[in-house]
């Protein structure tokens, strides 16, 4: 399912949306890890985000954001080619 173009009868912008869903993600994570995973910008098909909490020296934090965030954000935004974890 594809949500770049859907409605929800409000005009949110492609960022908006995105955010939600990385804000959506980090609840999860928080909740059931001990990990955080922040929006800090989406320039083009990048989309840049920190890690924190538990993520931020855990030795799986690279499959996190490569096959969990990466992996939920590309279903929804195909556009979005890279996440990167930025300090």
């Amino acid at each position: 399912m594809n949500l770049e173009n859907f409605n929800h009868g409000h005009d949110y912008t492609i960022e908006e949306k995105v955010r939600g869903l990385v804000d959506e993600l980090d609840a999860y994570i928080a909740h059931y890890h001990g990990g955080r995973v922040e929006f800090v910008s989406l320039d083009g098909d990048t989309l840049k985000v920190r890690m924190g909490g538990a993520c931020k020296q855990c030795a799986l934090q690279t499959s996190t954001l490569k096959g969990w965030v990466e992996g939920t954000l590309r279903q929804f935004f195909p556009h979005i080619q890279n996440v990167v974890n930025v300090k």
